[in-house]
């Protein structure tokens, strides 16, 4: 068997369609038609705007990892409300996704923007979101942590009500996780 080059292995490949278009015009044409339909270039016989615009709908995607560092970015950088914004509205990606924690944690960031805007009622609110979603789906540690803040912002609005039904909640919740005393439930020493 003949030695073969990877390079010249790779020249071959790239150019042996081209070889094949010159030696088959009807195959090149079909090839070019082909082309022309992928990238919607209009003819006079079929117009294709409407499918042209459809694509380009279709093709802009929302990209929540993208938005999420972008956020983190402009709350690093001071930009609160404008990092809150896209903070929700990466949440609501995340939640749609079905990535429960993703979502937990955007509404918790936007939530902390909004505690350092002084915003306090949308910080409760964007806590208290959080602190239920991490709660529903058993991330009770994240829910807590979403309910002390949420408590945080009761307290600086002066609702000493729901700062106490909170305190309910956050200690039911650290009673709950708090292990039984005697026998660990599992141990690899034992």
């Amino acid at each position: 068997m003949p030695y073969v080059t990877l390079e010249y292995f790779d020249l071959y490949l790239i150019h042996l369609p081209n070889v094949w278009m010159a030696q088959c015009p009807s195959a090149a044409k079909t090839q070019q038609a082909a082309e022309e339909e992928n990238l919607n270039v209009t003819s006079p016989k079929n117009n294709t705007e409407p499918r042209r615009v459809a694509n380009e709908m279709s093709t802009v995607r929302d990209d929540p990892i993208k938005w999420h560092k972008d956020a983190n970015a402009l709350m690093e950088n001071g930009k609160f409300v404008a990092a809150r914004d896209l903070f929700i509205k990466v949440a609501d990606l995340y939640f749609k996704g079905q990535n429960y924690f993703g979502a937990s944690e955007m509404n918790y960031k936007a939530a902390e923007c909004s505690f350092k805007l002084d915003d306090y009622e949308k910080a409760a609110e964007l806590f208290t979101k959080s602190a239920d979603i991490a709660l529903s789906k058993g991330f009770d540690r994240y829910g807590v942590s979403g309910l002390e803040q949420a408590r945080e912002s009761q307290k600086a609005l002066g609702k000493n009500k729901e700062v106490e039904e909170l305190e309910k909640k956050i200690k039911a919740l650290n009673d709950k996780q708090k292990e039984p005393e005697g026998e660990s439930s599992f141990s690899v020493f034992s």
